[in-house]
């Protein structure tokens, strides 16, 4: 695995590459074979462990290593244009790649965890109805060393580096549900979980992450063979023709495949449960005979069910459901077996509540062209 450019410098970006792209990179700089093994394991344990940002602060490496490192090589972080804290206390970025795209990651803090939602892609193609992500179209994946930097900009603004030898962590758990569908960008999403598990640098065991998928059926069996992540489905309906208008990626693979790929998910019991993600539309989705209906689809399936309440959006077409429909369905599906919790809103203030997550990177890209339009 080669090194990436990522800043338009034509420095070689280190952020992203597992161990083989580190030594693939320092036989580049002229490293002696017998050295590089080391070596790659010495820029991990900085760029992973201590969350170093420059090469003169890894002091265990000769001067004129570091030198020609920072002549040729580069540390990515994105920018963080914006932060916002909602009064309950979760962080929400907006986040500066190099190309000027941008994308949102969201902090949310609780007594027994900190979880980092993170985006896979700039925008996305998907066209959910319900969600504000879905009203901007997608620009383009991104890269493993644009989704492992939102982990480690989330740390730095955290101030948790060195990684906590224990689970005593602010950032104790990631959830692959920002921005974009992870599994149409599966390849640059599995290489930066890859990182964040690795045990001698991030060191998230894979029990602490979730991907969420819409429901790319032809990828959920793989995630499960080569992640073994916990796995989240977006199915909020019961009937294909509901789920074709909320989640129009039902049309290519509807219910059936959707939940006969779950039912295969590799390592599923019920110490591992798959979650169904369920947003509560008022007079959509929210009716007590539906309740039933899902119940009914998912039996057999070792699952919990999060009831989400709709978070509205400027020109949302939706609103959300009762707190009396929301109880009914949660107590429908609760007395089948299932836990149904209610996710509390957070965030919902600085619009970093699930579902109101959107950039301004087309708007910005038209701008850019009409500039150099003019200047032309």
């Amino acid at each position: 695995m080669s090194g990436q450019v990522s800043d338009g410098s034509g420095r070689i970006e280190l952020i992203g590459l597992d161990r083989a792209g580190l030594k693939s990179v320092l036989a580049e700089l002229g490293e002696p074979a017998d050295k590089r093994a080391m070596r790659a394991e010495q820029l991990w344990h900085w760029l992973y462990h201590r969350g170093a940002t420059d090469f003169a602060s890894m002091t265990n490496l000769a001067k004129d290593f570091r030198a020609r490192l920072a002549e040729r090589c580069g540390i990515f972080r994105p920018g963080i244009a914006r932060r916002q804290v909602s009064i309950d206390g979760t962080r929400k970025y907006l986040l500066d790649f190099a190309d000027s795209n941008r994308a949102e990651a969201v902090y949310i803090p609780d007594d027994d965890r900190g979880t980092l939602c993170v985006s896979s892609q700039v925008g996305c193609a998907l066209k959910c109805s319900f969600c504000h992500t879905g009203t901007q179209k997608l620009v383009r994946d991104l890269g493993p060393a644009e989704i492992v930097g939102q982990i480690l900009a989330a740390r730095d603004d955290l101030g948790e580096w060195p990684t906590p030898a224990n689970e005593k962590r602010l950032l104790s758990n990631i959830v692959m549900m920002g921005m974009g569908e992870p599994l149409l960008n599966f390849e640059a999403v599995a290489a930066a979980l890859r990182i964040a598990m690795d045990g001698r640098g991030i060191a998230l065991s894979r029990r602490r992450i979730t991907l969420s998928t819409a429901g790319v059926v032809p990828a959920i069996e793989r995630c499960g063979a080569e992640l073994g992540v916990s796995l989240a489905i977006s199915l909020h309906a019961v009937r294909d023709e509901l789920r074709d208008e909320l989640v129009p990626i039902n049309k290519k693979w509807p219910i059936a495949e959707l939940l006969a790929a779950c039912r295969r998910y590799p390592g599923l019991k019920n110490a591992r449960r798959i979650t169904f993600e369920y947003v509560m539309l008022r007079g959509v989705n929210d009716s007590p005979a539906e309740a039933r209906e899902l119940v009914r689809l998912i039996k057999g399936i070792p699952a919990k069910v999060n009831l989400i309440p709709f978070n509205a959006w400027p020109g949302a077409p939706y609103q959300c459901s009762t707190e009396a429909a929301i109880k009914a369905f949660s107590d429908i599906v609760f007395a089948a077996g299932y836990a149904a919790p209610v996710r509390a809103p957070r965030g919902r203030d600085i619009m970093a509540a699930c579902g109101q997550l959107r950039s301004d990177s087309e708007r910005r890209r038209r701008s850019a062209a009409a500039e150099s339009s003019a200047t032309a």
